[in-house]
């Protein structure tokens, strides 16, 4: 018998759902499974976009677990979409040539943004708000730009928006509905949401529309609107709604609707009954296009039961509820929101002084149809599943804030066993309620892993309701561990799993929350080289090969340049490494030389001429110090009032290597005018005429937040003894990777408590805390020269096992600007060496 063949055209969210569907139900284990991916990397999550101008990085949004393909046996072949269907000779061809034929087919080719037929649209600065490649060129755009106007006031386009406000951009919505998201919220919904909006200091016009993109020289100069008012911006992003991608349907004969989407059955089917469609390419038989993840995710398991031979599993409609918040202002709509049932109620309670608007949707007989939440949304959790029926108090007790009519508290108690939960993955109260703690919720049923609207009403439904475990292999928080590590001189992850994990979790191999968390654990109590042995395996993905992964499988090199100081000597060594490896060359805002381009079997050789000139790693790649920048001090400036180059180099030479719950960043200013921008680090230092002033908890970036005096009027003792203790009590009390800001943030007494801490020792802990630093300081050891002396560590930088010396032929370059940049438009895959060699 043949192994049949599964050919999935498209790796998003529901792609993937898809594919862990097909995997539970034992189908990968009898069948070929190959993957056509657009994008460049894997599934990632696209609900939670924007939270990568919070600091989340690409890899933390992949939905794809470590190993997942390979352990399934799944073909995955990024930035090769289809292009071509064969349906008569069942084949899917490749944009890079390649033709595989299949049993079955799999479309779920998602959707594309629809941007305005309007004249200037394709001019530069112009940019849609869709993948992390939209995001990653919409930032470095932002770099060189003012103003920035989105074109579509719906979920995503007040997502955009509060991306560009925190990239510092004076930020202009269009809608061309009366109202700010008019599909979600009714009048008084838009009108409290405007007013909330406008308070944080972006300019809304709504019922207008795009006439034209002004451009100068075809860059974007301004925008006419329908109203004939006009406005100046640099940057223009199209949110204007999404269109089914449904072009490879129509191409190879399919049935598509009217408006767009290929025509499914009930069991996601197309018209032809090999090929189904899933997600929001497709017309589900209730005639609509869905565009919330949840739907995708049902279609995805109707599909994966159809191939393993279930029988009845079927995609008749799904629920629209959403819950989101934008702009850090909370939104939701759940059920019948705009009462077009006909014969219905609403329950209204609006304080347009708060920003607070909510409407309950009710059925003469009392039953809650559906309703809006605006500015607060607390209770969605509890309405969305009481939707359909009859509420056990009065709607108007359902809407009213504490203390204002409101005597009866409705608990996740009330509702009904059926009652669905989790929408994302259709998990019920009476599911939930089977299990004890929220890790085990999650891993069993899913719930509470899709757009987290539901884990707080999970969390009231379990008798363990206060797990602050780290993950589920620990019940344990990140500091409560760090304290278990040090006080039993723990120097082995698996040992302290195995007497300190959950039940479930001894013996295991952990998951990739905990490990890199203990990891860093180990690494600052002085746990040795960070790659020897079992450490190893612990590391994120930049830490294992001491450099940071780019987006084209190349890596970059950072050696350390503290304070900013560097010899005329480095500086040419520098210069002929870049030029002999033929690298990138970048200054970055941290006063260093970024090198770009190095193949992983390239590294050595790079560290060699290195650190034979001087030079060591800058853990760029770490959650560890990068910079203490530093402006030129009183040797040179004629403001400067204390050798700020002097201190920052000590900084940075006491503190580096340091491992942390998240990257630390530091500068070292010589007055008051503060050119270094010390009070936007972690920790930061001013210069004044009698010593030195301690800012912390500060930081840059898309939330950015001033740093707060800590101390000042420091000797140079005094100052380095409280930063130590001070970087000692965060590592040593921080949540996973938790910033100083944001940690300071949480903790108790905030500032007041820190001082009393760090500064008057209230908890005797300083001397502790002194001592472990002094302990880093004896202890530290440059990644990069221990690599380099050691023959068996050498081995792990090699793009091939078995031949050592073979670059990887996927990494390819492209000239620009006299330099290079990847090449991602050619793909090598390790198809093309099958047989050969081995990765």
């Amino acid at each position: 018998m043949t192994t049949p063949t599964i050919v999935l055209v498209g790796h998003g969210m529901v792609g993937q759902h898809f594919l862990e569907a097909l995997a539970e139900r034992g189908v990968t284990a009898r069948a070929r499974v190959v993957v056509l991916c657009e994008e460049p990397r894997p599934a990632y999550d696209r609900v939670q976009l924007t939270s990568y101008f919070s600091g989340r990085t690409p890899d933390e949004l992949s939905l794809v677990e470590d190993g997942f393909m390979a352990r399934h046996g799944i073909e995955l072949h990024l930035d090769d979409p289809a292009e071509h269907i064969d349906r008569a000779a069942r084949t899917v061809t490749s944009r890079a040539g390649r033709t595989f034929t299949y049993d079955t087919l799999v479309l779920a080719t998602g959707s594309y943004p629809f941007v305005p037929p309007v004249p200037g649209r394709d001019a530069d600065g112009c940019f849609v708000y869709r993948t992390i490649e939209d995001l990653l060129a919409i930032e470095e755009y932002a770099k060189t730009s003012r103003t920035g106007v989105v074109v579509g006031g719906g979920l995503l386009g007040l997502e955009a928006a509060g991306a560009l406000k925190g990239l510092g951009l004076d930020t202009h919505i269009v809608e061309f509905a009366p109202r700010l998201m008019p599909v979600q919220v009714d009048d008084g919904g838009g009108a409290a949401l405007l007013r909330t909006i406008e308070r944080m200091g972006l300019t809304v016009h709504t019922g207008v529309g795009t006439q034209e993109i002004v451009s100068a020289d075809s860059v974007v100069t301004g925008m006419n609107l329908s109203d004939g008012s006009a406005l100046a911006t640099d940057l223009v992003v199209f949110s204007a709604g999404v269109r089914p991608r449904d072009q490879l349907a129509r191409d190879t004969g399919l049935a598509v609707g009217e408006r767009g989407g290929i025509v499914v059955d009930e069991r996601c089917r197309t018209s032809d009954p090999d090929v189904y469609a899933i997600g929001e390419c497709a017309l589900a038989a209730d005639g609509r296009v869905y565009g919330l993840v949840a739907p995708g995710y049902e279609m995805a398991k109707t599909v994966a039961d159809a191939l393993a031979g279930a029988t009845g599993s079927s995609f008749t409609g799904a629920d629209l509820s959403t819950k989101l918040k934008l702009l850090g202002v909370d939104v939701a709509s759940f059920g019948d929101a705009h009462g077009t049932a006909g014969d219905c109620l609403d329950v209204v309670y609006s304080d347009s002084r708060s920003g607070i608007y909510k409407k309950l949707v009710v059925a003469p007989d009392g039953t809650l149809l559906g309703g809006v939440l605006v500015g607060d949304a607390e209770t969605y959790g509890m309405l969305r599943p009481l939707t359909g029926s009859v509420p056990p108090v009065p709607p108007e007790q359902l809407v009213l804030p504490a203390g204002a009519g409101a005597p009866v508290a409705l608990g996740p108690s009330a509702l009904p066993d059926d009652a669905v939960v989790c929408s994302c993955h259709n998990v019920t109260k009476g599911q939930i309620c089977e299990h004890t703690t929220l890790p085990e919720v999650k891993k069993c049923t899913k719930a509470g892993t899709g757009c987290g609207s539901c884990v707080k009403v999970i969390g009231q439904l379990l008798p363990q309701a206060a797990d602050k475990g780290l993950c589920g292999c620990f019940p344990y928080t990140r500091s409560e561990l760090y304290e278990i590590v040090r006080t039993l001189r723990f120097t082995s992850y698996a040992e302290l799993l195995d007497s300190h994990g959950r039940e479930d979790a001894r013996g295991g191999d952990g998951c990739e929350v905990c490990k890199p968390a203990v990891g860093s654990i180990l690494a600052s109590l002085g746990g040795g080289y960070i790659l020897d042995g079992e450490q190893g395996a612990l590391q994120d993905t930049n830490d294992h090969f001491l450099a940071n992964l780019q987006r084209n499988g190349s890596y970059s090199i950072v050696p350390r340049i503290p304070g900013g100081e560097i010899t005329p000597d480095k500086l040419i060594v520098i210069g002929e490494v870049a030029r002999d490896f033929g690298l990138y060359t970048k200054i970055t805002g941290g006063q260093r030389i970024d090198m770009f381009g190095a193949r992983v079997e390239q590294l050595p050789a790079i560290w060699t001429r290195l650190v034979d000139a001087g030079f060591e790693s800058g853990h760029a790649y770490g959650k560890a110090l990068r910079t203490v920048k530093s402006c030129v001090g009183q040797t040179w400036c004629r403001y400067g009032v204390q050798d700020s180059v002097r201190m920052a180099i000590d900084l940075e030479l006491r503190y580096r290597g340091l491992r942390a719950p998240h990257k630390l960043k530091s500068a070292v200013s010589g007055c008051a005018r503060e050119c270094a921008e010390a009070q936007s680090k972690d920790f930061g230092v001013i210069a004044t005429a009698n010593g030195w002033n301690l800012y912390v908890g500060g930081n840059g970036g898309a939330t950015p937040r001033h740093a707060d005096l800590l101390a000042q009027d420091l000797s140079d003792a005094e100052l380095v003894r409280l930063i130590d203790r001070f970087l000692m009590f965060y590592i040593r009390t921080a949540d996973r990777l938790e910033r100083t800001s944001v940690w300071l943030e949480r903790l108790e007494g905030g500032l007041d408590h820190l001082r009393d801490v760090v500064v008057h020792d209230s908890l005797g802990l300083c001397d502790e805390l002194e001592a472990l630093m002094a302990g880093h300081v004896a202890g530290y050891r440059d990644e990069w020269a221990q690599t380099l002396d050691d023959p068996d560590r050498l081995r792990r930088f090699v793009s091939f096992v078995n031949a050592p010396d073979a670059p990887d032929p996927s990494v390819r370059f492209v000239p620009e600007r006299d330099q290079i940049k990847p090449d991602l438009t050619v793909l090598t895959t390790l198809e093309t060496l099958e047989g050969t060699l081995t990765r």
